[in-house]
């Protein structure tokens, strides 16, 4: 299916000069002479190699089919992760860069989609957000409550992120898996 090269989005898949891409960020830039163009970084789904590619915004694309499953995630190490397929309980084993960067908030249990294109795995994505504990975290100081400031803390899984100053250790809170971000303190 032909799509413009503006609406080209991360998990994206397309074919682009006889090989087939999976999109891993897409940025519209307008320079200040020229006409806006398209900034699209690519996997190669076959050999892994990436790419920078730049596209006219009315330029076409040619979009992959793509095959979704819904997926369980079981457990991981540094290069792969293991997943069950929710319908026929099958283990799938894929690379963590089929997950990207948001793979650092795979959780036991988590339900995320696997795109599959011809059979094979080719993109992971988790859910928008995530529900961490805070392991670690400074102190609040009174008098520095201002609202819209943040401090750095640690989650449960290791990674750090800022969040804001009335948040405590042992506090839990939602997490955006997409960039790490603080969304809110967790209702459970």
């Amino acid at each position: 299916m032909k799509v413009g090269a503006n609406t080209i989005r991360p998990g994206n898949l397309i074919e682009h000069n006889g090989k087939q891409w999976a999109v891993l960020k897409s940025q519209i830039i307008t320079p200040g002479k020229g006409g806006a163009f398209v900034q699209v970084e690519m996997r190669d789904i076959k050999s892994g190699n990436k790419t920078n590619e730049r596209f006219r915004t009315a330029d076409t694309v040619e979009r992959l089919t793509v095959d979704e499953r819904t997926c369980t995630f079981l457990f991981g190490d540094d290069d792969n992760i293991t997943l069950m397929d929710s319908e026929n309980f099958e283990q799938i084993t894929v690379p963590r860069d089929l997950a990207g960067e948001p793979a650092r908030f795979l959780l036991d249990g988590m339900e995320v989609t696997v795109d599959l294109v011809e059979g094979k795995p080719v993109s992971v994505a988790l859910p928008d957000s995530a529900t961490f504990t805070i392991k670690e975290t400074e102190a609040v100081v009174k008098g520095q409550t201002a609202s819209g400031s943040y401090k750095p803390a640690i989650l449960d899984n290791g990674v750090r992120t800022m969040v804001p100053t009335h948040i405590k250790e042992g506090d839990r809170v939602v997490i955006a898996t997409v960039d790490g971000s603080y969304l809110e303190r967790s209702k459970e």
